[in-house]
């Protein structure tokens, strides 16, 4: 394993399906994929883990993965690929998900293994991926070997309590898993759903307690996001949305950026993460709350480029000037 910041990114690939004002779209996603295509256009170096389908769908994930700079390590599969149902209402997707038997869950812990560049520094993972099933389970041990080896473990569960079964099983799926990350980011409706039954500072203790995260960031929408690292919290403003158009892939365009940000910064490791100063996490957040902002005012997951956040964040500064 090499120190040049390379992050492995692994889980769901589908298509988003969308429907909005009655007219279908086909846009490659999966929360992971967003990941990887927002880490490679700001200039990160990325590779994903997981298999691709070798159907025309999976061409055309495999085309925006490669696009956007991404190494596909996971390899194509026959099978067919994921398929996303969105609907559109007054900006907020609603998902309805057809994954049995598809390209993506084909996974083994060992053919994960094989497909982790041996140069990467972290490998990040979430959402529908831990929802249930064997290749929740295979995502579980895979990440947990990563996290004992040395590798930064990121994790962002963007909780779907909708399309799980077995509700107490994926939370305590998740749960455990907050034992095993150094990078835990969710939102605060993830965080409800996680931890039901509690007010929204008792669900965080009770998680900070739990987990091992040097860093855990929530995101709370139009109120901003706030992090806890090394005992000491901070919280940023939200950034200004011009026109929001949905807000599809927000919260990943968030994830990858602050994860761009830190391997900029030399900080992907257990021990940068841990000597982070509050000025440079500050400017990550902001950043990537940006980067959010940007992603919200344009159809779909499409996240904006390194040199397009730069603009974005000068512009703010000539304003405030």
């Amino acid at each position: 394993m090499t120190a040049d910041g390379l992050i492995a990114v692994g889980g769901e690939n589908l298509i988003d399906h969308v429907t909005r004002d009655g007219v279908a779209t086909g846009y490659p996603g999966g929360s992971p994929v967003n990941v990887a295509i927002a880490l490679g256009r700001q200039g990160a170096k990325v590779a994903y883990l997981s298999p691709i389908s070798t159907d025309a769908w999976g061409d055309r994930l495999a085309a925006a993965l490669e696009g956007a700079g991404v190494r596909l390590t996971g390899g194509r599969r026959a099978e067919p690929t994921t398929m996303a149902r969105v609907t559109i209402a007054d900006g907020i997707p609603s998902y309805r998900f057809e994954r049995r038997g598809t390209a993506e869950r084909m996974v083994t812990e060992a053919a994960l293994h094989a497909a982790l560049p041996e140069a990467a520094v972290a490998v990040h993972t979430g959402s529908l991926t831990l929802t249930d099933g064997a290749d929740a389970e295979v995502w579980e041990a895979f990440c947990a070997g990563c996290y004992h080896g040395g590798r930064v473990v990121s994790l962002d569960p963007n909780v779907r309590l909708s399309v799980v079964e077995n509700v107490e099983g994926y939370r305590a799926r998740l749960l455990r898993m907050c034992e095993r990350v150094h990078i835990l980011k969710l939102s605060d409706e993830d965080l409800a759903a996680l931890l039901p039954g509690r007010t929204q500072a008792e669900a965080l203790a009770d998680l900070r307690r739990l987990s091992s995260a040097r860093l855990l960031v929530l995101t709370e929408g139009a109120r901003g996001a706030r992090a806890w690292y090394g005992g000491a919290e901070i919280a940023v403003p939200p950034a200004r949305v011009g026109a929001l158009v949905d807000t599809v892939g927000a919260g990943d365009t968030f994830t990858a950026t602050l994860l761009a940000g830190l391997a900029a910064q030399g900080a992907m490791s257990p021990q940068g993460l841990e000597t982070l100063d509050r000025a440079t996490l500050a400017a990550l957040l902001r950043r990537a709350s940006v980067a959010a902002a940007l992603n919200c005012g344009r159809e779909g997951c499409d996240p904006p480029g390194a040199a397009e956040i730069d603009a974005a964040l000068a512009a703010v500064g000539d304003r405030k000037g």
